[in-house]
């Protein structure tokens, strides 16, 4: 137990808590007119809604603007909040244009550059993929439990993009990336799509043990191996790890670029019709984070969506995230991010922030 307050906590989680509950400099949040506008209108519009907040804005609802920069500015720790009407012309965002760690949030870009290869007729849905204890991660890996049982099993590309996106199964998305082409492929496709402000590491594994502050093994997938091996270093030694990590997230990304991702996908601009349906409907059967924005998603409308969750260093909790597209019952469609990169909140406030996000959105639609 920790009775007295440990040095990562003044050195990170405090200066944030102040800069998310100071005025915001032009760095942080900014409010931005539609290109589309005219000076005189932009100007007019930018002086009728005087709040932070990065906008591309001829409808906001006012009403949101002002909920979501409430919520933004009182949350301990950095928060990143991110909000585009698809089927319209405006978008809002507090630090939207800054890096968060995505954790797994990171497994929709592998989805999505799979499901792309496929779309070219360089991979199939029915492809097999052998998996074995050799190719099992960290973390939260259900299908670890089969590896254990049966020695190696073989999955479908269909059923591993079900398992990555669904259930978050760590070793079920490192079986797409390698079969996607690896790291350097998911770049390529974020890339060649102008997905803007969004990095991918260098998968689970690597990743996680380098924000931990110690070296890979593949004995570490067994059980709590990775835990326990972590555990051997100083607490100051997982604090620069994480502290590095946090200042230049190597798996990072922007909420406005992940909005912007979301709706490209919505539209149909990054696959086929028939994958993006696929992918869409996989997103929408996703199990994990049912009290993240999904809690706040009012009955009658539809909700597709990926979490993340990165590693605890008590008392800071770090990438606790949540992604997804919400439909309205009249169809209208809006990208809506919350990114934590950092906070000292409990999970249950964690939860109750992104449900008055997802709240607020709906509340303030109009068809």
């Amino acid at each position: 137990m920790i009775t007295t307050l440990p040095p990562f906590r003044s050195s990170i989680a405090l200066p944030l808590l102040l800069a998310s509950m100071a005025c915001v400099s032009p760095g942080n949040s900014q409010v931005q007119s539609s290109p589309a506008q005219t000076p005189a209108k932009a100007a007019a519009t930018a002086a009728a809604v005087p709040l932070p907040g990065r906008s591309t804005r001829s409808q906001v609802p006012a009403a949101l603007e002002t909920r979501l920069f409430d919520l933004w500015r009182t949350f301990p720790g950095k928060t990143g909040i991110a909000v585009r009407r698809i089927d319209g012309d405006w978008s809002l965002s507090h630090r939207g244009d800054q890096y968060f760690p995505q954790q797994s949030v990171s497994k929709l870009w592998v989805a999505l550059t799979l499901l792309d290869k496929v779309d070219q007729g360089k991979v199939s849905l029915d492809d097999e993929i052998r998996i074995g204890p050799e190719d099992l991660t960290l973390f939260h890996q259900p299908m670890a439990a089969r590896v254990k049982r049966d020695g190696e099993i073989v999955e479908t590309v269909r059923s591993l993009l079900d398992q990555a996106i669904t259930r978050s199964d760590n070793s079920a998305n490192d079986a797409l990336l390698r079969h996607a082409g690896g790291p350097d492929a998911v770049r390529d496709f974020i890339a060649r799509n102008n997905l803007g402000q969004i990095r991918f590491g260098p998968g689970e594994r690597l990743l996680q043990s380098q924000i931990a502050g110690i070296e890979w093994r593949q004995y570490m997938s067994e059980g709590r191996a990775f835990q326990a091996e972590r555990s051997k270093q100083s607490y100051e030694a997982r604090r620069k790890a994480l502290y590095a990590y946090l200042k230049d997230p190597i798996d990072g990304a922007s909420p406005d670029s992940i909005t912007n991702a979301l709706a490209k996908l919505a539209r149909g601009e990054l696959l086929s019709e028939e994958s993006t349906r696929l992918i869409l409907n996989v997103m929408s059967r996703t199990r994990s984070g049912p009290k993240r924005l999904k809690g706040g998603v009012p009955t009658g409308w539809q909700f597709a969506h990926k979490t993340g969750t990165g590693q605890v260093l008590p008392p800071i909790s770090t990438g606790y995230n949540d992604i997804g597209i919400m439909t309205a019952p009249d169809g209208t469609r809006y990208a809506v991010v919350v990114m934590l990169a950092d906070t000292t909140a409990p999970i249950p406030e964690r939860m109750t922030l992104m449900q008055n996000v997802s709240r607020a959105v709906a509340n303030t639609h109009r068809p």
